[in-house]
């Protein structure tokens, strides 16, 4: 753990690319304050990380970006989401408030608790999740201002069995999750994902997109995808390194940016 780790980074990428690929909850970090308000022992801290961490999703960018004709832009969340989740509502419009895990979690997921009941979220929302979505905001206006379109491309993974937390994980739970929104999700932006991707579903065991409220429901130039990889396709769960999956990941990752920036 370190004090005062970076929040979040913008990675740029091509002045001409439309394109910022999204990865929120890549990190383990933990400020040495947030850690403190954290109930666990390190030990159940760890684990709790590994199961919640979308281990490599990062690396799997990082790689896809290196591979691409026309180079993305990264949006990169450096802290764990156990101290925000950037891509939760702070308020009460957020469903996971049900399991403990809005902006700023409580439970893990296996119901535990991770911080102790009536605690307050505030200071955390202020300090990480507002800068965060003003960051992201600005990062898609100025793909608006210099290309006229913005696609923002989620990168998330998921476990291969379900975790008690999941609201929705009853469904299949293919290699690759495509999660869509009726408003920002366009049929191209699908169809350039399964033909990059192969074997794909659609919001499950996952779904919807994450895009800033500035643009939600207001601005189609905005497309946004969420791409949830399934795990065991990649590394050792829960929590192992990498395996040779992920370089194929990253060539399919690359794929879907090349056909979409053209």
């Amino acid at each position: 753990m370190t004090d005062v780790p970076p929040s979040f980074e913008l990675l740029p990428g091509d002045r001409q690319s439309p394109v910022i690929l999204h990865v929120p909850h890549s990190a383990r970090e933990i400020p040495d304050d947030v850690r403190a308000g954290i109930v666990l022992d390190d030990g159940e801290l760890a684990r709790e990380l590994d199961h919640i961490t979308d281990a490599h999703t990062a690396r799997i960018a990082g790689a896809a970006a290196e591979r691409a004709g026309v180079t993305p832009w990264r949006f990169v969340n450096r802290l764990s989401r156990l101290v925000v989740d950037p891509e939760r509502f702070p308020d009460e419009r957020e469903e996971m408030l049900a399991v403990g895990m809005g902006a700023v979690y409580t439970r893990t997921t296996h119901g535990g608790v991770l911080r102790p009941d009536g605690v307050d979220a505030t200071p955390l929302v202020e300090r990480y999740f507002e800068p965060y979505a003003r960051a992201m905001t600005r990062a898609v206006a100025d793909r608006l201002e210099a290309t006229g379109r913005a696609m923002i491309i989620d990168v998330h993974s998921y476990p291969s069995r379900r975790l008690p937390y999941e609201l929705h994980g009853a469904g299949p739970r293919p290699p690759v999750c495509l999660g869509t929104d009726s408003f920002h999700t366009p049929p191209a932006l699908l169809d350039a994902a399964r033909e990059a991707f192969g074997e794909t579903e659609l919001d499950t065991p996952f779904g919807g997109t994450y895009v800033p409220l500035e643009f939600y429901g207001k601005r189609p130039e905005v497309s946004a995808l969420m791409v949830e990889i399934r795990r065991d396709t990649y590394m050792t769960e829960p929590g192992g390194g990498p395996g040779p999956g992920l370089e194929r990941l990253a060539a399919a990752l690359a794929g879907l940016v090349d056909a979409v920036s053209r």
